[in-house]
């Protein structure tokens, strides 16, 4: 359980720590001090319905298909690696995360813009139902592994809503990502590594 857990959280963290249009969104919301924690809790919150959907749903279907079971092993492990291998494709770039400058909108609009960034993203999809669904299946404990996914997105974002001004000088260095995406693309492989190898 308790590694289930541990994997859970590492994956989540691995998938979520990256430059993108969500971090950037929420970031640029607490840099403004335009409703950040709202726009933090809908991220959380759609985060942890479509990995436990991911999770138990995968999880059921998966159980009853051994062929279905080894197929998303292997093409999780490669997944994996790919994803690790991009990580650090953009850690050789110089890029940063910067938050955009705009007139203040209304909590409704924040709202409406954080749903369309989280949901309308097809990454999200990838990530959390189909790549973090379907490693989740495969755990000893897949409820553990859901809550330690979740816990990971809990961490990321209340982090960014509450200490953006602080973090923003930071996540501004393009030295900072560089070494965000080396310890994901570690993470990253060292989870294939379990699923090729069964220590899950």
């Amino acid at each position: 359980m308790g590694l289930s857990y541990i994997n859970g959280l590492v994956m989540g963290l691995g998938l979520i720590v990256a430059i993108g249009a969500q971090n950037t969104f929420v970031l640029s919301q607490s840099l403004r001090r335009e409703h950040p924690l709202p726009v933090a809790l809908v991220c959380i919150l759609c985060d942890a319905l479509l990995i436990i959907a991911g999770v138990f749903g995968l999880a059921s279907l998966l159980g009853q298909n051994p062929t279905l079971l080894a197929l998303a092993r292997f093409g999780g492990a490669a997944f994996l690696i790919a994803y690790a291998v991009q990580a650090l494709a953009r850690a050789a770039r110089r890029d940063a995360l910067t938050a955009r400058q705009a007139a203040p909108r209304s909590l409704t609009a924040v709202l409406a813009a954080t749903f369309a960034v989280t949901l309308l993203n097809p990454h999200v999809y990838l990530d959390t139902v189909l790549l973090i669904g379907s490693l989740g299946a495969q755990q000893v404990s897949p409820g553990a592994f859901a809550f330690g996914a979740v816990c990971a997105s809990t961490l990321w974002f209340s982090a960014l809503a509450l200490a953006g001004t602080r973090l923003a000088p930071l996540l501004a260095r393009p030295l900072t990502w560089r070494l965000i995406d080396l310890l994901v693309a570690v993470m990253m492989f060292a989870i294939a590594l379990q699923l090729l190898f069964g220590a899950y």
